[in-house]
């Protein structure tokens, strides 16, 4: 299969909360793309991986740029939590896909009435204005695949089509990053993630 030079080219922007696995979602990926010989940047901003801190990692496969994808620049958003993909939507190029995870995690400003959490529902009829949106609770999909916490993995799923990386490369990196036991459930819910994604 012949690829055509820049086909391989793919700025991917991940979010999430603290706690959610949005930095093992990028090792995955980068992973997978070293093991594919894709050259890839990638750099962790904000560096609040605490839990309930904002998590932003920028993924450029096939780049020889700088590590951080500039405003308007990204293909693919992944976001883990609704408002996080609001959060960041200036990263993302006109037209490009957000895959976003349902699952709100509600801060704490709102938990103690300082302000309110948006409808989910109005924040992907607002997203869809001007982004092509795949969007699905992926907290639900990881435990029916055996676990909650494989949710970072279904995400992962979900956007491999959307990779220049084949499928069979991203699960063998999956099986080499998460813990041996869970292998199989992760394994799981990176394909209902994938298979939600295709249906959509």
């Amino acid at each position: 299969m012949s690829e055509r030079a820049g086909e391989k080219k793919l700025d991917l922007l991940i979010t999430g909360v603290g706690g959610q696995g949005a930095i093992l979602a990028s090792d995955i990926i980068g992973k997978a793309a070293v093991i594919s010989g894709i050259p890839i940047r990638a750099a962790e901003t904000h560096g609040m991986a605490q839990r309930g801190g904002s998590v932003v990692n920028h993924i450029r496969l096939g780049s020889d740029l700088g590590s951080m994808i500039p405003k308007k620049g990204a293909d693919i958003m992944l976001a883990l939590e609704p408002m996080e993909a609001v959060r960041y939507l200036d990263f993302l190029k006109d037209g490009g896909v957000i895959i976003v995870n349902t699952q709100p995690i509600i801060p704490v400003t709102v938990t103690s009435g300082l302000s309110k959490y948006p409808e989910v529902q109005e924040i992907l009829d607002a997203l869809s204005e001007k982004y092509v949106v795949k969007a699905f609770n992926a907290d639900e999909l990881a435990h029916e695949a055996g676990s909650r916490l494989a949710m970072n993995v279904a995400m992962v799923g979900a956007v491999s089509g959307y990779l220049p990386i084949s499928k069979e490369v991203l699960l063998e990196s999956v099986k080499a990053l998460v813990p041996k036991k869970t292998i199989e459930i992760n394994i799981r819910a990176f394909e209902m993630g994938r298979q939600k994604v295709e249906e959509s």
